[in-house]
């Protein structure tokens, strides 16, 4: 089943059982994907979608850290709530020691020497962690290693 119809059918769910957090969580991800679809005029596959749900978790984040510090706790839990439903659609995180190896197969894939080429490692290693890892991390995972390879050489 796709992600837009696993979507589909838990929105038709949470309308069913009168979920309201649950049902406007979904509505607002699936806003989403069809602003996207009607920006790009054509049907996201889920590689997108993933995409799609990565930036809304980020936004919720972000609203989180910005109404903990406004005093805001009513607005936190509800944003946190939403940030539950979304993650539910997303894939497995990548653990610690999956991501440095991912990162190192990146670097020894391009043949990254230097911090200079980090743009071709995050270009190589984007697809494979999207939705499965923070950009912020592997981004400061790159530059750690690459660093590290051009001090050693």
């Amino acid at each position: 089943m796709s992600l837009r119809n696993r979507l589909d059918e838990q929105l038709k769910a949470a309308m069913r059982s009168s979920d309201s957090m649950r049902r406007d969580s979904l509505r607002m991800v699936l806003a989403a994907v069809q602003r996207a679809e009607k920006e790009g005029k054509h049907e996201l596959v889920d590689d997108e979608m993933l995409g799609i749900l990565t930036r809304e978790l980020k936004v919720r984040r972000e609203s989180v850290e910005s109404f903990r510090a406004g005093g805001r706790e009513d607005l936190v839990a509800k944003e946190e709530a939403a940030i539950a439903v979304v993650s539910e659609f997303m894939p497995e995180p990548l653990s610690d020691a999956e991501l440095k190896a991912l990162v190192e197969q990146a670097i020894a894939e391009t043949g990254a020497v230097s911090p200079r080429d980090m743009g071709k490692v995050m270009g190589w290693i984007s697809p494979k962690s999207r939705g499965r890892a923070d950009g912020k991390i592997v981004s400061q995972l790159v530059t750690q290693l690459l660093a590290a390879r051009a001090a050693g050489s």
